[in-house]
């Protein structure tokens, strides 16, 4: 198929989709300045090569949701997404409209806090952490006397942020598992699907006989089984879909 053709494809098995599930990785944010990880110029392509980090195009108190996180949330509009799975902790998801409910961010989000009893989630000014007196306030961080504790159930309150060696969020993950299960399409958007348990989705719902739609520009391992994939530029590919998911659909 040309492309067209594939996105025309695409735009049908969105269209008639029971359980429709999109998973992100930082390519859909680079459209916002924010640097990719595996790209020619990503964080880890650079530190493999003894390079330091990307400069950011913005600084982060500056930086929006871009039009292919708003195409996702036209997709929730319309009725199609049912779950966004996400390894991005740039909080543009849900900065762009996606409720929590509907929302796993696997690796956390650097704009909220969890208190780890109840599950309570909150910004930094809603706890009242002052990251000057308590510091980032991650898991892993010593427990301070006097540091904020949760309004809700006075439990332990920490960051969402996922760093190496910590356990990704249960609850979310638990929910990212059930819906990749149940999902009969599933579409990669921006991930090289290299870090896992989060890479572990395409899998699950491959194994449960969803159609797999990949978007990237490098390869990932799962090429090889995808139903359709997509080298090119995410707006590219992403907008035109969607348009055409809403034309299927009779969506305004």
């Amino acid at each position: 198929m040309d492309l067209e053709e594939k996105i025309e494809t695409a735009a049908q098995w969105i269209a008639e989709a029971e359980h429709f599930v999109a998973f992100t990785g930082a390519g859909i944010s680079t459209s916002s300045g924010l640097p990719d990880f595996r790209g020619p110029n990503g964080v880890w392509t650079r530190r493999d090569k003894g390079l330091p980090p990307p400069k950011m195009k913005v600084s982060w108190d500056q930086v929006k949701p871009n039009q292919g996180h708003y195409a996702i949330v036209d997709l929730l509009k319309m009725g199609k997404l049912d779950y966004l799975i996400s390894q991005n902790v740039d909080g543009l998801h849900a900065k762009s409209g996606i409720p929590f409910e509907r929302l796993a961010e696997l690796h956390g989000n650097q704009f909220f806090m969890k208190c780890l009893n109840c599950g309570k989630k909150m910004t930094f000014e809603e706890a009242g952490w002052d990251k000057n007196i308590w510091g980032n306030g991650y898991r892993t961080t010593p427990v301070q006397k006097g540091q904020p504790k949760c309004p809700d159930c006075n439990g332990r309150i920490i960051s969402t942020i996922v760093n190496f060696g910590d356990s990704l969020p249960e609850d979310e993950l638990y929910q990212a598992y059930i819906h990749s299960e149940k999902s009969d399409v599933f579409f990669v958007i921006g991930s090289s699907l290299v870090v896992s348990p989060a890479a572990n989705m395409p899998g699950i719902a491959k194994k449960n006989d969803a159609k797999l739609i990949i978007l990237n520009m490098q390869e990932t391992p799962y090429d090889n089984i995808a139903d359709l994939r997509f080298f090119e530029d995410i707006n590219e590919v992403l907008l035109p879909i969607v348009e055409k998911v809403k034309d299927i659909l009779g969506s305004s």
